[in-house]
């Protein structure tokens, strides 16, 4: 039977080798794309096993390494808004643990750097960057070092009895390799686990249409077909037999896709590589396959393609005369929306109620999802037929009668057409929705001038007996202000140390950091002087709270930090950045406010582009189910429309029903898609982040007019088909 079917489906001429092609397109889209997914689930790991070693000395173990012990001090430092990993390190034996991708640890005086910094060093003023780091660059670090190729990492020498006294420091005996994923208390490093399951949302957004895809092209010339099995049935073929030769059709084509899948992956993998889904791009040779990806994908895509191809060929399986005695199938009923309103009260069920653990907390928010996603296409004939019903109850055309009455005899085909097109209009609302409330709420970025981009601060660790020692004279700065410690809280390096304190007459010449209220003499201010001291939360004030201490008992008190005024120039940032790092070494690096929100703001461009990824793929992938569905749906239904010509049926009136019947379940679908998209990000939010909706921005709402446009372009390319497959030929001929 296997034969016969690959007979079968290479003897239908041209018809049969463009049906075959299309299956072959879309399945090797699918395939790319998966790899894709796959491989970027594998580069994140590699990613984050390349990451251990930068967070040795912060994660405690038991393990005790073999060589000799080495001071070890992990800071994180800012370049032009990126972060740079520094490590110094002291070493106090010939045997001292050398981290990958180094030949050595430096001595003092020298480091090594990573390519990205090396190249940054070169082509930047001393004063901006070089000079922050001790003596002279040795060489770069290796790639077994580095997260990915753009990562700035540096590795600095000092000396034991140097480094030693710094705070913070650790000696360690063994490098890390504990994987980020699974340390509770690693700095660098991202959650493998977190990214596998946002790629994994990506690939089944992904995956759905395409299937979607491929059980709309192996329709194509259905009835024919399904003539050519009712003969095989009246002359002694089983119903297994006719859906193994039906499979096998949908077969062949994915096979031959699925080795051009492969061809996809490796066109798409270098652009890929490019594109930071975590906080750095990959490496393109990390973007890799094992075996059991490559078996796991050569095994499951032709099978997930042949149970789409028999689904939509199920009724090949009627009985030998059921083809000639075909009636209107059964309307669907209301309780097609059953598995929608489920998915919605799950969603809804969470809101306040979010699960503990992440685990918890993925299960509930995917498995709702998917229950959305999952029950709008079962609720989508439904929906169908109810505004077909409502076309023909309000028409004053023949052609709005004749689509209203053609859809509501059968739902199921209308809304088949664009049931692809409805999940990526679906996963573009949610994941537009998402992204934007996120940025609104928490990554809106700082205004130009304002206090969080010129000014610099430098804190120092609360608890530390150490005095500090004024701030130096910076060049080419509007101002440095002193922030003193708060006598009144109490100094504990593991809580919150509480505002900090200020003369209002060095205040008063800064008026870009607030002032005081009228007869104070000194203010209680946060540590940055860019917020009001609330629970460690920020917000924009003008008057600061007046302190009941006198201007001698605040000139007392330890330093709490130092803040710097620029001009909010790259280059003044930078150059004050290096002074104060010299100024006191081997203290927490200054950054700017601005810098710390960009951190988030990155990552929330990555969840853009993973967006956009889906959005980009899908639309077109929807668009091509599209046109395959109606180009298909005009080769089944040309004899009907042929009789119609005959009958004195216009071929204009003919064009305008074929319209119709796509643009009603296109429009319908459409606001449905949206609408329900909007409700499963509001809902996501709320329970997971106590966030409420806020709305696209107008790029959003163009890229959907824009892809609705380009749907109804599709459908009116398909329409001069009628006035050829119309003709009374094709009366005559069947």
């Amino acid at each position: 039977m296997i034969r016969l079917g690959i007979r079968l489906a290479l003897a239908g001429g041209r018809e049969a080798v463009v049906r075959l092609a299309i299956i072959m397109v879309a399945v090797a889209i699918g395939t790319g794309l998966l790899l894709c997914t796959v491989a970027g689930v594998n580069a994140a790991q590699t990613q984050n096993e390349r990451y251990a070693w930068l967070n040795t000395g912060v994660v405690r173990t038991d393990v005790v390494g073999s060589a000799d012990p080495t001071w070890w001090l992990l800071r994180g430092d800012y370049f032009h808004g990126d972060r740079i990993a520094r490590v110094d390190v002291a070493a106090t034996g010939p045997h001292e643990p050398v981290p990958p991708g180094l030949p050595r640890l430096p001595g003092p005086g020298e480091y090594f750097a990573s390519p990205a910094l090396a190249r940054e060093l070169r082509s930047t003023p001393l004063g901006e960057l070089a000079d922050r780091f001790p003596g002279r660059l040795i060489g770069t670090v290796g790639a077994a070092g580095l997260p990915g190729p753009e990562a700035l990492v540096v590795v600095a020498g000092d000396t034991p009895d140097h480094l030693s006294r710094m705070p913070d420091v650790h000696q360690v005996t063994r490098i890390e390799t504990l994987d980020p994923s699974g340390c509770s208390g690693c700095r660098v490093g991202t959650d493998n686990d977190g990214m596998v399951l946002l790629l994994s949302v990506v690939a089944v957004a992904l995956i759905f249409p395409l299937l979607m895809f491929i059980g709309t092209a192996t329709r194509l010339s259905a009835a024919r077909r399904e003539q050519r099995f009712a003969a095989m049935r009246l002359i002694g073929a089983t119903p297994p037999q006719i859906s193994l030769i039906a499979t096998v059709e949908a077969t062949l084509a994915t096979a031959a896709g699925l080795i051009a899948g492969f061809g996809v992956f490796f066109a798409l993998r270098p652009g890929m590589a490019t594109i930071t889904f975590t906080e750095t791009a990959f490496f393109t040779g990390d973007l890799s396959l094992g075996l059991r990806d490559v078996l796991a994908v050569a095994i499951g895509v032709p099978v997930a393609a042949a149970v789409a191809a028999r689904v939509a060929l199920r009724r090949v399986q009627i009985s030998p005369l059921g083809v000639t005695r075909r009636v209107t199938p059964k309307p669907p009923r209301v309780w097609r929306l059953t598995l929608a309103v489920l998915g919605v009260a799950e969603l809804a069920y969470f809101v306040g109620r979010r699960p503990a653990t992440t685990n918890g907390q993925t299960i509930a928010y995917l498995s709702g999802i998917f229950a959305v996603m999952i029950g709008m296409v079962v609720a989508g004939p439904w929906l169908t037929m109810v505004g077909a019903r409502l076309l023909a109850g309000r028409a004053r055309r023949p052609a709005a009668l004749i689509a209203g009455r053609r859809l509501a005899d059968n739902p199921q085909a209308g809304f088949r057409a664009v049931s692809g097109l409805m999940l990526a209009l679906f996963v573009t609302a949610a994941a537009s929705g998402i992204i934007t409330t996120l940025v609104d709420n928490r990554g809106t970025p700082v205004e130009r001038g304002s206090a969080a981009n010129v000014a610099l601060v430098q804190n120092f660790w609360p608890g530390t007996d150490e005095t500090v020692a004024p701030p130096p004279v910076l060049s080419g700065v509007d101002g440095t202000l002193v922030v003193r410690r708060n006598p009144l809280f109490p100094v504990d390096t593991n809580s919150d140390i509480g505002p900090g304190l200020i003369a209002c007459s060095e205040l008063a010449s800064r008026p870009l950091f607030g002032r005081c209220p009228a007869g104070a003499q000194v203010v209680e201010v946060s540590q940055d002087l860019q917020g009001q001291h609330d629970g460690g939360s920020i917000a924009p004030v003008t008057v600061w709270q007046a302190s009941a201490l006198t201007l001698a008992e605040v000139a007392e008190q330890p330093i709490l930090s130092v803040v710097v005024q620029t001009d909010g120039s790259a280059a003044a940032v930078e150059r004050s950045r290096t002074t104060l790092e010299n100024a006191y070494p081997g203290r927490q690096l200054p950054a700017t406010n601005g810098e710390f929100q960009g951190d988030f703001g990155k990552q929330l461009v990555q969840w853009q582009q993973l967006a956009n990824v889906v959005i980009l793929a899908s639309l077109p992938i929807a668009g091509c189910s599209l046109a395959v569905a109606v180009a298909g749906g005009l080769t089944e239904r040309k004899r009907p429309f042929s009789m119609l010509r005959l009958t004195g049926a216009r071929l204009a009136t003919l064009r305008q029903v074929v319209a119709l019947e796509s643009v009603v379940p296109l429009l319908l679908v459409a606001a449905l898609a949206t609408g329900m998209g909007f409700l499963t990000a509001h809902l996501f939010l709320r329970a997971q982040l106590d966030y409420s909706l806020h709305s696209p921005g107008p790029t959003y709402y163009l890229l959907v007019i824009g892809g609705l446009a380009a749907s109804l372009g599709i459908i009116a390319s398909t329409l001069p088909l009628l006035r050829r497959i119309t003709g009374p030929e094709t009366a005559r001929n069947e």
